[in-house]
């Protein structure tokens, strides 16, 4: 008896030996100020994958000189990039794998070698960042996927109302002019009650693609109803973003979906408008979509250019291009 009273007593005194080693331990990292210490504290309060990468390079930086850190990395065929630095003869490159899954690639520059030491050190920092990276990319997987549309794999509305606002923002604080463009298939309910929605999606896959294909690289095509696309189209002027609207036209006007009985082709219909200086989001949409429906009402196939907000309501949606015959 007396001796599994022992056996009891030390086994007691060595759970209260460890409880305080961890506590001791839980100080130290919290009051450590060395690298690891701090890069463990500040990695895990953001999931911004960049925002974590750059206190990687910071805290890094602090252990290691480097000339350059780059980050590159794809989350649903959208490019994540960052970059500190530049030059460097010498590189060493890091694939940051966790459980067989990829998530990015992270490249050292600088002119001198590294040692072995310090590629020691940067193997034990990337230890630490695997695993919040491998949350970052989930997280912004998520947002993306909630951002965009399921069929064509576009923005989505979601995605939409939130630029609209942002670039009517920035049109009221800067006066960057920023143009909208409401496209509309015409007919094609059509296609869908002849051809069967699997054939629509095609049509819809299309056209979204001819869509971003006759924008620039710095406009941004949105899938906004069933058959309705919006296009933002950053510090443009008046005469351009009417020559856009009728090239976008004429590229989904030239689409051509074969199927085993048929070649199915469609147009579409127009409405443009410029934001103004203090424009409420709604309100500059509200007069695209305005100018969209005189497209649509005047015979298909054509865009219209919005009144803007001082003309008169009674005022013609003008010009008109390419009247359906």
């Amino acid at each position: 008896m007396p001796s599994n009273l022992t056996s009891l007593s030390q086994q007691s005194h060595q759970r209260e030996q460890a409880l305080r080693d961890a506590h001791q331990a839980g100080l130290a990292w919290r009051q450590g100020d060395d690298p690891f210490s701090r890069l463990g504290r500040r990695i895990n309060t953001t999931l911004d994958l960049r925002v974590q990468i750059e206190l990687f390079a910071n805290e890094l930086r602090r252990a290691v000189a480097f000339d350059a850190l780059s980050y590159h990395h794809q989350i649903a065929g959208r490019s994540i990039d960052w970059t500190t630095g530049s030059g460097g003869h010498h590189r060493c490159d890091y694939t940051l794998n966790l459980e067989g899954e990829r998530f990015g690639r992270l490249s050292l520059h600088r002119n001198a070698r590294f040692e072995e030491s310090e590629l020691s050190v940067v193997e034990s920092m990337l230890s630490l960042l695997i695993h919040p990276v491998r949350n970052a990319c989930r997280y912004e997987m998520a947002q993306q996927a909630a951002l965009t549309d399921s069929v064509t794999g576009i923005a989505n509305k979601r995605a939409f109302d939130k630029a609209l606002e942002r670039e009517a923002s920035m049109n009221s604080r800067h006066g960057d002019r920023c143009a909208l463009i409401l496209c509309d298939l015409d007919h094609f309910k059509r296609v869908n009650d002849t051809h069967g929605h699997g054939v629509g999606d095609d049509v819809l896959v299309a056209v979204a693609k001819a869509m971003d294909e006759a924008t620039r690289d710095t406009d941004t095509v949105y899938r906004i109803g069933g058959e309705e696309f919006a296009i933002l189209l950053p510090r443009v002027e008046s005469i351009d973003t009417i020559r856009v609207a009728d090239r976008i036209r004429e590229t989904i006007a030239a689409i051509r979906i074969r199927t085993d009985s048929a070649t199915v082709s469609v147009t579409a219909s127009a409405g443009l408008g410029l934001c103004t200086p203090n424009e409420a989001p709604g309100d500059w949409f509200q007069r695209t979509d305005d100018a969209l429906y005189k497209a649509k009402t005047e015979g298909r196939n054509r865009t219209s250019v919005a009144v803007s907000p001082a003309s008169p309501r009674k005022s013609p949606v003008t010009p008109l291009h390419n009247p359906t015959t």
